[in-house]
């Protein structure tokens, strides 16, 4: 899940009566899913939209990074296994369009927000790709990081939500598993293929714990889509639990993490970080990184060039619901 942009104001339910929340929570604390057609707090009809929609932004936009190594595949093998990639990436999407739909938010709408600007989408889309060492790191980390927190989302307590993702999950887990694959065979080949593969490391790393969203202690909304087990862990657990099973890996490469407070905590088992820097994912985020006008200058460009395939859709689905003439 891409949830760092849900740093809105919390949600209020003030339409709702405490018996209705009572027994509603009485639903979630059972494990029961929550289906299209239940009653369900207003605050929890929003943070679901919010935050599918955001997801399926996520993924769309997360095409256009890959994209732009399409061309530049070192070779054929490479580029079918990207345009895969990339295809699955738009089918995400999809599913998660739909599941947010169920929800009584249209797609136009949806769509509508990100070209303006008013939905978010994960920050990490916003950095360059400057080398083919990237498909690479993107695949381990960023990959890494949605399984992390998208494996989670398998259990979530909205059904639709919960079902789509674990299609979703098991794709993720192959496009981490080729990312891997890309960095090991850079980190074993040439010189120059290392100094990419370290460089690579280096500037995605910090923008992938960032994918976690903000700490607890600043995380608005986390306390209560727990309780609701829309997510099931917070921020900080996800992103320890990325930490320590990535440094291993990192190791094993023979990279090194560009954090220089990184260090095993043999008390508590973990490995203890440095401090992110929370100026820049929010800079980001407020569509100030690298690549925010570039990114959503794409996306409108397309729905653009885009528009006569949807006129044609909607003028077939017109026609065959007009009633035929008899001869």
């Amino acid at each position: 899940m891409y949830s760092q942009g849900l740093n809105g104001p919390a949600e209020k339910n003030t339409d709702d009566s405490p018996e209705q929340l009572a027994a509603f929570q009485k639903r979630i604390d059972a494990e029961e899913k929550i289906e299209p057609r239940d009653w369900m707090p207003s605050g929890y009809r929003k943070t679901l939209i919010r935050q599918i929609s955001q997801h399926a932004h996520s993924e769309v936009v997360g095409q256009l990074p890959e994209g732009n190594w399409v061309t530049r595949a070192p070779t054929l093998k490479r580029k079918l296994i990207l345009l895969a990639k990339i295809q699955d990436e738009a089918g995400h999407g999809l599913y998660l369009y739909s599941a947010a739909e169920t929800l009584g938010v249209s797609r136009e709408q949806m769509i509508d927000d990100l070209l303006s600007g008013k939905a978010k989408y994960s920050s990490i889309f916003n950095y360059p790709t400057l080398t083919w060492a990237d498909m690479g790191a993107i695949g381990w980390l960023v990959d890494g990081a949605a399984i992390m927190n998208q494996v989670p989302l398998c259990r979530c307590s909205y059904g639709p939500y919960s079902r789509a993702m674990i299609r979703v999950c098991k794709e993720e887990s192959f496009h981490q598993r080729q990312g891997y694959e890309v960095m090991l065979k850079m980190a074993n080949g040439s010189p120059e293929q290392r100094r990419m593969a370290q460089d690579a490391l280096n500037r995605f790393w910090w923008p992938a714990l960032m994918m976690f969203g903000p700490s607890d202690k600043d995380s608005i909304h986390s306390a209560q889509s727990m309780k609701w087990k829309i997510k099931r862990f917070s921020n900080d657990d996800l992103r320890q639990k990325f930490i320590d099973a990535t440094v291993p890996q990192a190791h094993y490469l023979g990279l090194e993490i560009p954090d220089p407070e990184l260090k095993f905590n043999e008390e508590t088992g973990h490995w203890d970080h440095g401090e992110i820097n929370w100026d820049e994912f929010y800079q980001v985020i407020a569509g100030n990184g690298p690549c925010n006008r570039e990114r959503l200058a794409a996306r409108r460009r397309a729905h653009e060039a885009g528009a006569w395939v949807r006129e044609a859709v909607l003028a077939s689905q017109q026609k065959h619901k007009q009633p035929r003439e008899v001869a």
